[in-house]
């Protein structure tokens, strides 16, 4: 059951990228960055069944992460990568050739590497206020410079970079959750009284909105793959506190690398 539900995840993923791709592709091309990109994919048909199939993916790979451990499911959403290529193949029938597939399989399979053979302990801290402004300021800091990039170049450089911009906030996005689902398992009425459920509801909504950006700017294949690739690598990197043991998330689409409370299981 677990395979399967990150199969599913690995494939819903890449379902959303193509049909949140098509909602924005016809977009005028002075709205990236602008709110307009926005109120024009929600007028799209395809584009909010690719945020339906977001939704499911998020379930998915939810449960999926509670059934199993980290080295099972994390491996197998890079997948995502092949569904993609394979998507494209068949039903746009883009021409894959010899190379795209083989630095397709290079890609997911060095990713899936790292994530076996990391082996992320339990730990018992929890993030502390300094711990977070560090976090925030790197994963901001990093933010801004790849949007500064994505302002020029050629398009699959600047579909990259958005990519790699949503990624990285996607990445601290999955901290957020981690540790606001610890406010929810204890007593979720005061979930409101803490900063980090509204950090994380404006941390996923520019997410999103740089993903769409990504989308927009050039090449799926380009922004897909930072999408892919820099997410997990940045929540294993950016969102860990010096010093601090870290454990996978479960209520997070990636994996998390905030450091665990007491209370908050390291292993299913």
């Amino acid at each position: 059951m677990v395979y399967l539900l990150a199969l599913g995840a690995a494939l819903s993923n890449a379902l959303t990228s193509l049909l949140q791709r098509m909602g924005v592709e016809d977009a005028p091309e002075d709205s990236t960055l602008k709110l307009s990109l926005l109120t024009h994919a929600i007028k799209r048909g395809v584009w909010l069944l690719g945020f339906a199939f977001m939704v499911g993916s998020f379930l998915m790979q939810a449960f999926a992460l509670h059934l199993g451990d980290l080295s099972q499911v994390q491996p197998i959403l890079t997948t995502e990568l092949l569904f993609l290529i394979l998507l494209l193949a068949t039903w746009f029938r883009f021409r894959i050739g010899v190379w795209e597939w083989i630095a397709c399989l290079a890609a997911a399979g060095g990713l899936a590497g790292f994530l076996i053979f990391a082996q992320p302990g339990g730990g018992n801290l929890s993030p502390t206020p300094l711990g977070w402004i560090v976090a925030g300021s790197v994963c901001g800091g990093a933010v801004v410079l790849c949007v500064l990039g994505a302002l020029r170049g050629p398009r699959w450089w600047r579909a990259a970079m958005f990519g790699a911009a949503g990624a990285i906030g996607f990445a601290f996005t999955a901290a957020l959750i981690k540790k606001v689902g610890d406010y929810v398992a204890t007593d979720w009425i005061h979930m409101f009284t803490h900063w980090e459920t509204y950090a994380l509801a404006v941390c996923g909504l520019v997410s999103v909105f740089l993903a769409q950006n990504a989308f927009h700017a050039g090449p799926i294949a380009a922004s897909q793959t930072a999408l892919v690739l820099v997410d997990p690598l940045g929540c294993s990197v950016t969102t860990c506190e010096p010093g601090a043991p870290t454990v996978p998330s479960r209520r997070c689409p990636s994996w998390s690398c905030s450091p665990a409370p007491p209370s908050w299981p390291t292993r299913t």
